[in-house]
């Protein structure tokens, strides 16, 4: 039977830089659609610049978190995807006795 060659040590940047692209993407949209739906609702200070843009009671502070949040999500998301690709393709190999074919270097 075939290996599976799409290790988490081989895929991890991969995983990392779609998922955080991806995922950071996505919770500035969702910080973005939280302002058009609430306005600043009970944030009654937008953040500012360096340590207090993290600030989880700020506006800026709680899209910054929902963007690192969600990109940590998204590389999660990845890693098992991509794991779940290479068993799946392994066993597809194996089954059509093409493992002389594959290179794993």
């Amino acid at each position: 039977m075939a290996r599976n060659v799409l290790t988490a040590s081989r895929t991890f940047m991969l995983s990392f830089i779609a998922g955080v692209t991806t995922g950071m993407g996505n919770g500035s949209v969702f910080g973005a659609a939280l302002m058009c739906a609430l306005g600043r609702g009970r944030f009654e200070y937008w953040g500012g610049m360096y340590g207090s843009a993290y600030n989880i009671v700020t506006f800026q502070g709680f899209v910054d978190w929902c963007m690192i949040i969600f990109g940590v999500a998204f590389t999660a998301i990845m890693m098992i995807t991509l794991r779940k690709h290479g068993e799946l393709e392994a066993a597809a190999v194996g089954k059509q006795g093409n493992e002389a074919k594959i290179s794993y270097a």
